[in-house]
């Protein structure tokens, strides 16, 4: 008996098509949606396949390299620099001091950060040391160690210390520091040493930059706050130094001629030199006849005393006690390591302040001392103040 044979009407052909066709379909939309499901939980890089062992060929799992994205994550730090509405006892203030081959004047320092008025716990300190060959760097660590004990209730907020050498091979004598010839490349050096603490130690939370020098020998303990009243971009105090005579007088010399106001003589000059020149204020090379600081100061310690917090409007300022607003050092306005309008270091930063737009100003009644150096008579092509032929003494205070 001979099998009987199967009839393919053309409705049975086209139900067999239909079929195989829905099935590729369903094949290809079930294997569409695996690219996008999980067979395991969120991992974290960490955890991911390519840290771990790999699966075996036949596993099909799939596992996502990607952590679950948290909104306001606790990984996310917000900084609101619009927020200024602080207190005056509440500002942070950072204090920034350049060091080389300071050994020998960080006892006297410390003393005098340990005195001040200002509350400590607002305070950050925050040194350079560059190009030091004595034992600068021994020095500072044990004095910090000493001020930052758990012991000590007067200890500050933080203390940093940044090294970097900047090629500065200058002697460290008076003279051939002091010297002409060394004042350009040497405010360079100094220029830069600022920068790169500024940049490596200021932090949002800081409103105010007080930058000062290692050899100050004595300040108002109120010295922050009496500068912070102001409220000035950038303030100076007046800078002096005690030398006594043969009868022990003391002839108040002054130090820093680096605070000035422009003359037009200093103008002309200018406008005749090269960009790249550094005018090197207190040299009888470079006749200024401007007006300083120094000499702006009541000769009578109570008159002093009565006009302690009188302002000048300043067009230079030298770096032995400034205050900033931390605000000043955030908009671009540092210390020049070249020539900026001729000038270089702390006097090209209240150039480049004042292009700014911002105030520079000077205390002449309110006097901070720094050591004396034991200069003979400065370099201001003997000029001395326009009085009675005053035997103050003249330091260039670079």
């Amino acid at each position: 008996m001979q099998p009987r044979k199967r009839s393919y009407t053309p409705t049975r052909r086209l139900y067999y098509i239909f079929l195989i066709v829905l099935i590729i379909i369903l094949w290809r939309w079930t294997n569409g949606w695996q690219r996008f499901l999980c067979s395991s939980p969120a991992q974290s890089p960490s955890a991911s396949p390519k840290h771990q062992q790999p699966s075996s060929p036949q596993s099909s799992d799939f596992h996502n390299p990607h952590a679950p994205l948290i909104v306001e994550s606790p990984t996310i730090e917000y900084i609101d620099l619009d927020n200024s509405s602080f207190a005056p006892s509440q500002d942070r203030v950072l204090i920034l001091t350049p060091l080389k081959d300071a050994a020998s004047h960080l006892d006297t320092h410390f003393r005098l950060l340990s005195e001040l008025n200002y509350p400590h716990q607002s305070i950050d300190l925050a040194f350079l040391i560059g190009d030091s060959k004595d034992d600068t760097h021994d020095v500072l660590n044990d004095e910090l160690k000493r001020l930052q004990a758990p012991s000590n209730p007067s200890r500050f907020r933080s203390t940093m210390i940044v090294e970097k050498d900047f090629g500065d091979n200058f002697p460290q004598t008076v003279e051939e520091r002091h010297s002409f010839k060394a004042q350009g490349p040497r405010r360079k050096i100094i220029g830069r040493a600022r920068n790169y603490l500024l940049y490596a130690a200021l932090k949002p939370e800081h409103q105010w930059v007080l930058w000062r020098d290692v050899d100050i020998v004595e300040n108002p303990t109120t010295v922050i706050e009496d500068l912070m009243k102001h409220d000035k971009d950038v303030i100076v105090p007046n800078i002096w130094f005690h030398r006594f005579d043969a009868n022990g007088k003391d002839i108040q010399g002054r130090y820093d001629y680096n605070s000035w106001q422009e003359s037009w003589r200093g103008r002309r000059l200018r406008s005749k030199m090269d960009k790249d020149t550094i005018l090197a204020e207190g040299y009888k090379e470079y006749r200024t006849h401007r007006s300083y600081l120094n000499w702006m100061a009541h000769d009578n310690s109570k008159k002093r005393l009565k006009n302690l917090h009188k302002e000048v409007a300043l067009d230079g300022i030298g770096g032995v006690n400034i205050l900033v607003k931390a605000e000043v050092h955030r908009s671009g306005i540092n210390f020049p390591c070249y020539a900026f309008e001729n000038q270089a270091d702390t006097e090209g930063f209240a150039a480049m302040a004042k292009r700014a737009g911002y105030g520079v100003f000077g205390l002449p009644n309110y006097v901070v001392w720094h050591i004396d150096t034991e200069e003979k008579e400065g370099n201001l092509y003997g000029r001395k103040k326009k009085d009675k032929g005053s035997n103050v003494k003249e330091n260039d205070g670079v």
